[in-house]
Protein backbone atom coordinates (compact mmCIF):
# COMPACT_ATOMS: atom_id res chain seq x y z
CA UNK A 1 0.00 0.00 0.00
CA UNK A 2 1.40 3.44 -0.93
CA UNK A 3 1.65 6.40 1.45
CA UNK A 4 -1.03 8.23 -0.54
CA UNK A 5 -3.46 5.29 -0.36
CA UNK A 6 -2.83 4.97 3.39
CA UNK A 7 -3.52 8.69 3.78
CA UNK A 8 -6.70 8.34 1.73
CA UNK A 9 -7.90 5.48 3.93
CA UNK A 10 -7.26 7.42 7.12
CA UNK A 11 -9.15 10.40 5.68
CA UNK A 12 -12.08 8.12 4.87
CA UNK A 13 -12.09 6.76 8.42
CA UNK A 14 -11.86 10.28 9.79
CA UNK A 15 -14.88 11.33 7.72
CA UNK A 16 -16.77 8.19 8.76
CA UNK A 17 -16.22 8.92 12.44
CA UNK A 18 -17.33 12.54 11.93
CA UNK A 19 -20.46 11.30 10.15
CA UNK A 20 -21.16 8.92 13.05
CA UNK A 21 -20.84 11.79 15.53
CA UNK A 22 -23.20 13.97 13.49
CA UNK A 23 -25.71 11.08 13.30
CA UNK A 24 -25.62 10.84 17.08
CA UNK A 25 -23.84 7.47 17.23
CA UNK A 26 -21.24 9.10 19.48
CA UNK A 27 -22.09 11.94 21.87
CA UNK A 28 -19.83 14.66 23.34
CA UNK A 29 -17.66 13.30 26.16
CA UNK A 30 -18.51 9.73 25.13
CA UNK A 31 -15.64 7.26 24.84
CA UNK A 32 -14.96 6.01 21.32
CA UNK A 33 -14.61 2.28 20.63
CA UNK A 34 -11.10 0.90 20.92
CA UNK A 35 -8.66 1.11 18.00
CA UNK A 36 -9.20 -2.60 17.38
CA UNK A 37 -13.00 -2.16 17.30
CA UNK A 38 -12.76 0.83 14.96
CA UNK A 39 -10.37 -1.07 12.70
CA UNK A 40 -12.87 -3.92 12.53
CA UNK A 41 -15.82 -1.58 11.99
CA UNK A 42 -14.16 0.23 9.06
CA UNK A 43 -12.16 -2.77 7.74
CA UNK A 44 -8.80 -1.03 8.01
CA UNK A 45 -5.60 -1.49 9.97
CA UNK A 46 -5.07 -0.10 13.48
CA UNK A 47 -2.34 2.12 12.01
CA UNK A 48 -4.94 3.72 9.74
CA UNK A 49 -7.27 4.21 12.71
CA UNK A 50 -4.45 5.87 14.68
CA UNK A 51 -3.83 8.27 11.78
CA UNK A 52 -7.56 9.12 11.64
CA UNK A 53 -7.71 9.72 15.40
CA UNK A 54 -4.61 11.90 15.19
CA UNK A 55 -6.37 14.04 12.58
CA UNK A 56 -9.48 14.30 14.77
CA UNK A 57 -7.32 15.31 17.74
CA UNK A 58 -5.65 18.04 15.69
CA UNK A 59 -9.12 19.42 14.92
CA UNK A 60 -10.08 19.34 18.59
CA UNK A 61 -12.94 16.91 17.92
CA UNK A 62 -11.39 14.00 19.82
CA UNK A 63 -9.18 14.03 22.91
CA UNK A 64 -7.06 11.24 24.35
CA UNK A 65 -7.16 10.54 28.06
CA UNK A 66 -4.15 8.67 29.33
CA UNK A 67 -5.07 5.13 30.28
CA UNK A 68 -8.73 5.63 29.30
CA UNK A 69 -8.80 5.91 25.50
CA UNK A 70 -10.22 8.47 23.06
CA UNK A 71 -13.26 10.62 23.82
CA UNK A 72 -15.46 12.98 21.79
CA UNK A 73 -14.48 16.48 22.86
CA UNK A 74 -16.85 18.56 20.73
CA UNK A 75 -19.26 18.27 17.85
CA UNK A 76 -17.80 18.73 14.35
CA UNK A 77 -18.91 21.79 12.41
CA UNK A 78 -20.96 19.73 9.94
CA UNK A 79 -18.96 20.47 6.83
CA UNK A 80 -17.87 23.97 7.81
CA UNK A 81 -14.27 24.84 8.56
CA UNK A 82 -13.25 24.08 12.14
CA UNK A 83 -11.52 27.45 12.26
CA UNK A 84 -8.13 28.88 11.32
CA UNK A 85 -5.09 26.64 11.47
CA UNK A 86 -1.47 27.65 11.92
CA UNK A 87 0.30 27.48 8.57
CA UNK A 88 3.07 30.08 8.83
CA UNK A 89 5.31 32.05 11.20
CA UNK A 90 2.92 34.98 10.82
CA UNK A 91 0.05 32.73 11.98
CA UNK A 92 2.04 31.82 15.09
CA UNK A 93 2.46 35.53 15.89
CA UNK A 94 -1.28 36.08 15.39
CA UNK A 95 -2.05 33.07 17.57
CA UNK A 96 -0.05 34.43 20.50
CA UNK A 97 -1.63 37.88 20.08
CA UNK A 98 -5.04 36.15 20.23
CA UNK A 99 -4.09 34.22 23.37
CA UNK A 100 -2.77 37.34 25.04
CA UNK A 101 -6.05 39.16 24.48
CA UNK A 102 -8.41 36.31 25.29
CA UNK A 103 -6.72 34.27 28.02
CA UNK A 104 -5.35 37.21 30.01
CA UNK A 105 -8.81 38.79 30.12
CA UNK A 106 -10.44 35.43 30.77
CA UNK A 107 -8.28 34.54 33.75
CA UNK A 108 -9.17 37.86 35.43
CA UNK A 109 -12.83 36.84 35.28
CA UNK A 110 -11.99 33.31 36.45
CA UNK A 111 -10.24 34.73 39.52
CA UNK A 112 -13.42 36.62 40.39
CA UNK A 113 -16.04 33.99 39.53
CA UNK A 114 -14.38 30.66 40.43
CA UNK A 115 -16.14 28.28 42.79
CA UNK A 116 -14.68 25.66 45.11
CA UNK A 117 -15.57 23.06 42.49
CA UNK A 118 -13.68 25.03 39.84
CA UNK A 119 -10.60 25.24 42.04
CA UNK A 120 -10.76 21.49 42.64
CA UNK A 121 -11.05 20.87 38.86
CA UNK A 122 -8.11 23.16 38.12
CA UNK A 123 -5.99 21.49 40.77
CA UNK A 124 -6.93 18.05 39.44
CA UNK A 125 -5.91 19.11 35.91
CA UNK A 126 -2.63 20.49 37.24
CA UNK A 127 -1.94 17.20 39.07
CA UNK A 128 -2.76 15.18 35.93
CA UNK A 129 -0.28 17.30 33.97
CA UNK A 130 2.32 16.86 36.69
CA UNK A 131 1.95 13.07 36.42
CA UNK A 132 2.59 13.12 32.67
CA UNK A 133 5.67 15.25 33.13
CA UNK A 134 7.01 12.86 35.75
CA UNK A 135 6.34 9.98 33.35
CA UNK A 136 8.19 11.79 30.52
CA UNK A 137 5.24 11.66 28.10
CA UNK A 138 3.80 14.43 25.94
CA UNK A 139 1.30 15.98 28.36
CA UNK A 140 -0.19 18.14 25.60
CA UNK A 141 -3.77 16.96 26.18
CA UNK A 142 -3.42 17.39 29.96
CA UNK A 143 -2.06 20.91 29.44
CA UNK A 144 -5.05 21.73 27.25
CA UNK A 145 -7.43 20.39 29.89
CA UNK A 146 -5.82 22.67 32.48
CA UNK A 147 -6.51 25.69 30.28
CA UNK A 148 -10.08 24.47 29.73
CA UNK A 149 -10.61 24.13 33.50
CA UNK A 150 -9.44 27.72 33.92
CA UNK A 151 -11.85 28.83 31.17
CA UNK A 152 -14.79 27.06 32.84
CA UNK A 153 -14.00 28.85 36.10
CA UNK A 154 -15.00 32.12 34.39
CA UNK A 155 -18.64 30.91 34.40
CA UNK A 156 -18.82 32.52 30.96
CA UNK A 157 -19.86 30.20 28.10
CA UNK A 158 -18.38 32.59 25.53
CA UNK A 159 -14.90 32.19 27.00
CA UNK A 160 -15.40 28.42 27.26
CA UNK A 161 -16.57 28.17 23.64
CA UNK A 162 -13.72 30.38 22.40
CA UNK A 163 -11.05 28.29 24.12
CA UNK A 164 -12.70 25.04 22.98
CA UNK A 165 -12.58 26.18 19.36
CA UNK A 166 -8.97 27.35 19.78
CA UNK A 167 -7.73 23.99 21.05
CA UNK A 168 -6.49 22.85 17.63
CA UNK A 169 -4.02 25.75 17.11
CA UNK A 170 -3.03 25.64 20.79
CA UNK A 171 -2.24 21.95 20.33
CA UNK A 172 -0.33 22.74 17.14
CA UNK A 173 1.92 25.21 18.95
CA UNK A 174 2.52 22.90 21.89
CA UNK A 175 3.50 20.08 19.55
CA UNK A 176 5.63 22.45 17.48
CA UNK A 177 7.56 23.47 20.59
CA UNK A 178 8.28 19.81 21.30
CA UNK A 179 9.22 19.05 17.69
CA UNK A 180 11.72 21.89 17.60
CA UNK A 181 14.01 19.77 19.73
CA UNK A 182 13.09 21.32 23.04
CA UNK A 183 13.98 18.36 25.21
CA UNK A 184 11.81 17.53 28.18
CA UNK A 185 14.54 17.89 30.77
CA UNK A 186 13.88 18.43 34.46
CA UNK A 187 14.70 22.15 34.33
CA UNK A 188 12.24 22.78 31.50
CA UNK A 189 9.47 20.79 33.21
CA UNK A 190 10.03 22.79 36.37
CA UNK A 191 9.76 25.95 34.26
CA UNK A 192 6.41 24.90 32.81
CA UNK A 193 4.91 24.10 36.18
CA UNK A 194 6.46 27.17 37.79
CA UNK A 195 4.47 29.22 35.26
CA UNK A 196 1.20 27.36 35.82
CA UNK A 197 1.28 27.45 39.61
CA UNK A 198 1.10 31.27 40.08
CA UNK A 199 -1.92 31.34 37.75
CA UNK A 200 -3.68 28.72 39.85
CA UNK A 201 -2.75 30.35 43.15
CA UNK A 202 -3.98 33.76 41.95
CA UNK A 203 -7.32 32.22 40.93
CA UNK A 204 -7.58 30.55 44.33
CA UNK A 205 -6.81 33.86 46.05
CA UNK A 206 -9.42 35.65 43.94
CA UNK A 207 -6.83 38.12 42.62
CA UNK A 208 -7.57 39.22 39.02
CA UNK A 209 -4.42 41.38 38.87
CA UNK A 210 -2.09 38.56 39.93
CA UNK A 211 -3.89 36.07 37.70
CA UNK A 212 -3.60 38.26 34.59
CA UNK A 213 0.07 38.99 35.31
CA UNK A 214 0.86 35.29 35.72
CA UNK A 215 -1.05 34.32 32.56
CA UNK A 216 0.64 37.09 30.57
CA UNK A 217 4.05 35.84 31.73
CA UNK A 218 3.14 32.25 30.80
CA UNK A 219 2.01 33.20 27.28
CA UNK A 220 5.02 35.45 26.69
CA UNK A 221 7.35 32.64 27.78
CA UNK A 222 5.52 30.13 25.56
CA UNK A 223 6.02 32.44 22.60
CA UNK A 224 9.68 32.94 23.51
CA UNK A 225 10.25 29.20 23.60
CA UNK A 226 8.91 28.92 20.04
CA UNK A 227 10.92 31.77 18.51
CA UNK A 228 14.03 31.84 20.66
CA UNK A 229 14.27 28.21 21.73
CA UNK A 230 14.75 29.39 25.30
Amino acid sequence: MTASSSSSLSEQVCKSIIAAILRGDFAPDQKLPTEADLASRYAVSRTTVREALSCLRSEGIVTSRRGSGSFIQRMPFGGESAGPQIKSIADIERYYAFRMCVEVGMVEISAQMRTDADIAAIRAAYTALERTLDADVSGVEEDLQLHMAIARASQNPFFVSTIEHALAPIRQCMELAQNLGQTRNADRLDEFQAEHLPIIEAIEQGSPAKASMAMRRHIENARRRIFEGG
